[in-house]
């Protein structure tokens, strides 16, 4: 599986060459909530067959001194899978199952990205994603597999996952 390859790119480089996903944030998820102040607040970036996010993990986030929790290293693979899934199938997902190999340290406060990418759209309501993380040098940190059920904005309403707010801003993703 070949994985695009942003290199260290600038911000601005990422604005000019890649889609912003709309995020209005009005929500507290941990991972994707500009308004959780003790979140990551992830951003993502869409390329053609994939979904990718750049970021520097704040130091509350640590696990063993200068090193970033495996709690949180789940969280962002968890997290670029699903928007990787909503982005390129226009569905809501959930997660079912995931299976991580953490390879290499990943740093407090050095940029890493993570990407996404569908593997293989299943029978009835799988999908199998995988999820890398890579290092400021490009080096593979983890890996992840995950088999994300995908569902309806109905079904999101009915389950209370989603409210009007967050469906209506999730709609240029999901449409």
């Amino acid at each position: 599986m070949t994985f695009i390859s942003t290199g260290i790119c600038t911000t601005m480089e990422i604005e000019e060459k890649f889609k912003l996903l709309p995020n209005e944030g009005n929500h507290n998820c941990f991972a994707c909530s500009s308004q959780n102040p003790y979140g990551l607040q992830m951003q993502f970036y869409a390329a053609p067959d994939a979904v990718f996010s750049r970021l520097k993990i704040p130091d509350h986030l640590g696990g063993w001194n200068n090193v970033v929790h495996g709690g949180v290293i789940s969280a962002m693979l968890d997290e670029v899978m699903s928007w990787a899934a909503m982005y390129l199938l226009k569905q809501f997902v959930l997660t079912k199952s995931m299976q991580i190999d953490f390879i290499k340290p990943v740093t407090l406060g050095e940029e890493i990205k993570a990407e996404g990418r569908v593997l293989e759209v299943q029978k009835k309501r799988d999908v199998l994603m995988q999820g890398v993380l890579y290092s400021g040098q490009g080096k593979v940190c983890a890996k992840s597999e995950g088999t994300f059920v995908r569902f309806s904005p109905k079904v999101a309403r009915r389950l209370r996952i989603a409210d009007e707010s967050l469906l209506k801003d999730l709609e240029p993703i999901i449409t």
